[in-house]
């Protein structure tokens, strides 16, 4: 998300998208407020399992920002926006490797021979959400317009979005607007020339040089629809007001309650989108195409609780008061078969639960800020952090086993990844660390500073940072760990404050670009690249790649930049996660996506069966 997607089941936090520790005092409050939320969810329990209710009830382990398109650079945050906002393009629900479909546009685009102009068709008949920012509170038909004024505000500076490096330099004119109307002499209403409508319902857009990763963002909730007249009217509370044209709707502010829960409906208006009617093999015989051609959502309403404490998520997934829940480190032996790791205790499956596994398309790992005077000027003091930190312990210790030592921040099922790719940096060897060290100017780490190392609150992640502490103590380094709220967290990366993070970033889109370009330097903070990196190396190889389709030259080059950003160490390189989830009997159509975020509208809840099966619970 950017969206920076997949799920957190160790101390790194999804940046796309983790922690520490603090005071007596604040765990405590941060305790009861978790188990606080855990009491008021399993409160409901009785009203959840009530026959007639197929409400769809999730978990989020994050807080989420608000719910603006703008700002959707997290996992959380994007999550929820998907649900009531729509792009042009999405992905396939079924379709493996992920495949690129029609949303709002009626067909894939027509693109120019020269790649430059891409022309869009937008569906017609398709409505905002009813809202009072509306005449007699009835959601108007979105027009092509529409998509210019919501990439623009991508592009306004004054809005500082997180997500324009999406379209940044890539569109002819916007960012000659963007600059004219920081020093006021555009508006809204000023033309870019690579922003056009012929007619109410067609697009053009014209690319200042070929960019093969389009489509792939335009299914970014960054690249979606919002209304003008709920932009103007409630202004800066825009971000707690959503608008979308999705599948659910927030009927009204109350209905999300902060750092709790926010609970969308079913949009009565949602446009004609129905259940795919094919898969890849094997889907039928899992009941995956038994809704083929059903109108979407299948539920009615839409719960997200945010519970920041594995345990309190992990009691009330058994609960049953979420659908599926992942499975914390802590509760992986009990819930998993230790003759065979593919299958849960028969104590669980009893009750009707099933495991998911799928390999996430992301990487966890810790970050340097690039712009620290110290950290940042001193390849070898990175070379030698890394170095003593034994991601191979660290994944047993805190993944169950459940990851590859990453050697580059590009993960398996992505191209340029090469397992026979080893970075000796990642290597774990506390004497050549001490020596690298020593090298820097820094024997046993004198003349160095106390670090500060900002991360999350909850407990798993308090003792991934500690480990990481223990790690860098090990030859001398000393490191302070800071807890924070995850819009705590975000703030300090984007604002250059934080020194030292840990956090995960997953797969916007299924291409290697998505992660080379977090070293890109035109994309520094608030950008993606959260370190500030700047390699005019890196830069030219990154330049030159998105110029290539797919291919085995493009494929070269990508592997160059992990070469460089192997050697350079602005990241220490973790893990790529294994997801491990307990799905409830009651659920149908689950098939897990690390790139679609909306996929709740496919989920069908049995509610007379969650009924049945939750008096087992």
């Amino acid at each position: 998300m950017s969206r920076n997607n997949s799920t957190v089941q160790n101390a790194t936090v999804d940046s796309k998208f983790r922690p520490r520790s603090q005071s007596a005092t604040f765990l405590q409050v941060l305790l009861a407020g978790a188990v606080a939320v855990a009491l008021a969810v399993t409160g409901c329990t009785k009203k959840r399992f009530d026959e007639n209710d197929n409400s769809l009830n999730l978990v989020l382990r994050a807080n989420v920002k608000g719910l603006d398109p703008a700002s959707a650079n997290d996992l959380y945050s994007s999550t929820v926006i998907n649900q009531m906002y729509e792009g042009l393009l999405a992905y396939n629900y079924l379709k493996r490797p992920f495949t690129l479909q029609p949303a709002l546009a009626e067909a894939m685009p027509e693109i120019s021979k020269d790649g430059l102009t891409y022309t869009f068709k937008i569906k017609k008949g398709v409505k905002f959400h009813d809202n009072a920012a509306f005449p007699d509170g009835k959601g108007r038909e979105v027009t092509a317009q529409d998509f210019v004024y919501s990439w623009k505000r991508l592009a306004d500076p004054r809005n500082t979005s997180e997500g324009f490096w999406i379209f940044d330099g890539k569109i002819k004119g916007l960012n000659e607007w963007a600059t004219a109307v920081k020093n006021e002499k555009a508006n809204y209403d000023t033309p870019v020339e690579g922003l056009q409508t012929p007619d109410s319902h067609t697009l053009v857009v014209k690319l200042t040089g070929v960019y093969h990763q389009l489509a792939y963002v335009l299914a970014m909730p960054f690249a979606s629809v919002v209304a003008r007249e709920a932009v103007d009217k409630y202004g800066k509370e825009f971000l707690n007001n959503p608008v979308g044209t999705g599948p659910f709707v927030l009927e009204k502010p109350s209905d999300w309650v902060r750092n709790s829960k926010i609970t969308l409906k079913k949009n009565p208006t949602y446009r004609p989108d129905t259940y795919p009617s094919e898969g890849m093999p094997g889907d039928a015989e899992k009941g995956l195409l038994a809704d083929a051609g059903k109108q979407l959502p299948l539920v009615d309403k839409l719960v997200f609780s945010e519970i920041v404490e594995d345990q309190p998520r992990w009691q009330n997934g058994l609960k049953g008061n979420f659908d599926w829940v992942e499975i914390p480190k802590d509760n992986f032996d009990n819930a998993v078969s230790k003759e065979d790791r593919s299958k849960i205790v028969p104590d669980l499956a009893a009750k009707g639960l099933s495991l998911d596994i799928t390999p996430a398309l992301d990487v966890t790992y810790i970050g340097f800020n690039m712009v620290d005077p110290v950290l940042g000027k001193n390849k070898l003091l990175r070379q030698a952090m890394s170095k003593a930190f034994d991601s191979k312990t660290y994944i047993e210790k805190f993944l169950n086993g459940r990851g590859i030592a990453a050697q580059g921040p590009v993960p398996p099922g992505i191209d340029s990844y090469d397992e026979a790719f080893k970075n000796p940096n990642v290597a774990f060897s506390l004497e050549e660390a001490k020596a690298l060290l020593a090298k820097a100017g820094f024997p046993e780490g004198k003349g160095l500073p106390e670090f500060q190392y900002e991360g999350l609150a909850d407990s798993t992640a308090r003792q991934g940072a500690e480990f990481f502490v223990q790690a860098m103590a090990s030859i001398g380094v000393k490191v302070k760990i800071n807890s924070n709220t995850w819009p705590q967290f975000q703030e300090k990366i984007k604002a250059q404050k934080a020194q030292i993070f840990g956090i995960a970033w997953g797969a916007d889109y299924p291409d290697a670009q998505n992660f080379l370009q977090l070293f890109y330097s035109k994309n520094k903070t608030p950008g993606p690249n959260d370190t500030s990196f700047n390699s005019p190396e890196f830069d030219k190889a990154y330049e030159a790649s998105l110029k290539l389709p797919p291919g085995a030259e493009r494929t070269k080059l990508y592997q160059k930049m992990r070469d460089i950003v192997a050697d350079e160490t602005p990241w220490i390189f973790n893990a790529h996660r294994l997801g491990y989830k307990l799905v409830h009997g009651w659920v149908g159509n689950f098939k897990w996506t690390e790139v679609a975020n909306d996929y709740p509208k496919y989920i069908r809840i049995d509610a007379k069966k969650r009924a049945e099966l939750g008096n087992k619970l």
